[in-house]
């Protein structure tokens, strides 16, 4: 295992800075304030402001190179922002992240990456949890390989990472993507429990439907601006929708 981690980085290791964390119950979840984020002379993002209430299912929507994986790399501490904001008003609860490529540990087994990550989580009885995460993701937990299993096993396996600390904010960055009808219908079982349950989700896609069947709230970026923000009551009688189609 040791030279498996020396070989092939430390995908969930890196040093993540935390939005902002503020006592108490009231407020948004998670919230963006005026925030803005650049590379260089690149401007990726411009005074973007999003609240995540307990309950929310928010889509990020909008073309290739909008933005919309840069404001979850913000909201997940993996980016800091270069102006505004970002404030967490959970109680002490961690922000689960499912990134657009799984990242894993392509030599160990399913199993042996979630066991890992749920001792870096410091979760309590981490072999009891990393199996019970496995059967609810449907992936095995045979001695083989993460790098071998499919593209759509490995995607849930990275669902099952973000979800060792017990997240009450889930960002997905289209994490359908590579998944077939089945395990999208599963996918978004298992999504939908933590907003039923006081939590709420953020995710980024292409696919409008998932948006008319998803999402409680939208974001629209264009050229890294809001474009629209809203209700999905809202969004699909927006002209907004209509570039998109």
């Amino acid at each position: 295992m040791v030279d498996d981690l020396a070989r092939h980085g430390r995908p969930y290791e890196r040093r993540r800075t935390p939005p902002e964390h503020v006592t108490g119950s009231s407020g948004p979840l998670l919230e963006a304030q005026c925030v803005g984020r650049t590379f260089g002379a690149r401007v990726a993002l411009i005074d973007i402001d999003l609240r995540v209430r307990a309950g929310d299912s928010v889509a990020l929507v909008g073309p290739n190179g909008a933005g919309k994986s840069t404001l979850l790399s913000l909201l997940a501490g993996a980016l800091s922002p270069t102006s505004g904001r970002l404030v967490h008003r959970g109680p002490g609860r961690e922000i689960g992240w499912v990134p657009q490529r799984p990242a894993i540990y392509s030599r160990l087994s399913a199993l042996e990456n979630l066991e890992h990550f749920a001792r870096l989580e410091r979760v309590a009885s981490p072999a009891e949890r990393a199996r019970r995460l496995l059967e609810i993701v449907e992936v095995s937990a045979d001695p083989i390989a993460a790098g071998t299993l499919s593209s759509g096993n490995q995607q849930r396996l990275n669902l099952a990472i973000a979800l060792l600390a017990d997240p009450e904010v889930l960002l997905l960055d289209e994490p359908t993507a590579s998944l077939d009808p089945r395990q999208r219908r599963r996918f978004w079982q298992l999504a939908h429990a933590l907003p039923e349950r006081g939590g709420a989700i953020v995710f980024a896609t292409q696919h409008l439907v998932e948006v008319d069947e998803h999402a409680s709230d939208v974001l629209l970026l264009e050229a890294g601006r809001s474009a629209f923000s809203g209700t999905v009551a809202d969004w699909q009688s927006s002209a907004a929708i209509e570039g998109l189609r």
